[in-house]
């Protein structure tokens, strides 16, 4: 997708990639919600630890779990993005660094989460291991990621030129296991009954219609854009039924 400027004055200071979704926009709001609704779910499994956030992106998410949890610690790779977290965020600890050698001493923290993240990552196993290491023994890691079989159903690569491998519940429940993590437990998001209601409406995905206003860079229609900006959390479901059928994965474990 082809980058544009924002215009909203909370995130002047970032553009709008596709791939690092921004609060406060009404042609965004539809991608906030379905990662804003992920941080509610693992917000009490936060609350009075010490967490880590592994590629917390514009940061509002980790400002949200800052609410409950002893202390955040906000990693991203991507300089600008962490200036911004430390200037707009100031209750996070906020470091820019590598996510494959993450500046915490052994069993550090309470908790790691990392968002929409680890598709990115070439060295995903590696990865897993330093999460492993900063945790605390019993500590807890919570790891969202696109659903392969839905996100690029049909293909062994990803369709979206800035993910280098995508996974299945099996294959990042397994990764997880393989890494030395215990009780990995694989949930899967779901558009409940309205969004549902957006999708027969648009012709048949609401996803689709929005990604074809960005292709094209046509003029939004105003029924989309309406309901884009409708969406809430209360929209999205997120279940241990049908997880191949999931929009998005959120797995968790034990170290």
């Amino acid at each position: 997708m082809t980058e544009q400027p924002i215009v909203a004055a909370h995130v002047a200071d970032l553009w709008l990639t596709g791939e690092r979704t921004l609060p406060g926009i009404p042609e965004e709001n539809y991608w906030f919600r379905r990662h804003e609704v992920v941080y509610e779910a693992l917000r009490p499994r936060c609350a009075g630890a010490v967490v880590l956030e592994a590629g917390c992106g514009e940061g509002y998410g980790a400002d949200l779990l800052a609410g409950v949890a002893r202390r955040v610690l906000a990693l991203d790779y991507d300089a600008p993005t962490a200036a911004h977290v430390a200037r707009r965020y100031p209750r996070l600890d906020v470091a820019r660094t590598n996510l494959v050698a993450l500046p915490v001493r052994d069993g550090g923290c309470d908790a790691v989460v990392s968002l929409q993240v680890i598709e990115h990552l070439w060295e995903q196993e590696r990865f897993l291991r330093e999460c492993r290491r900063v945790l605390a023994p019993g500590g807890t890691l919570l790891v969202s990621t696109p659903n392969r079989i839905t996100f690029s159903p049909g293909r062994d690569t990803p369709l979206n030129p800035f993910h280098t491998r995508e996974l299945s519940g099996c294959e990042l429940a397994g990764l997880m296991r393989e890494a030395g993590f215990v009780d990995v437990e694989v949930l899967g998001l779901h558009h409940g009954p309205r969004l549902r209601a957006f999708d027969a409406r648009h012709g048949g995905s609401i996803v689709d219609a929005q990604v074809a206003v960005v292709v094209d860079g046509g003029a939004w229609p105003e029924a989309l854009r309406a309901d884009v900006a409708a969406v809430t959390c209360a929209d999205f479901e997120l279940r241990g039924d049908d997880v191949d059928g999931s929009l998005d994965l959120l797995v968790t474990a034990r170290r």
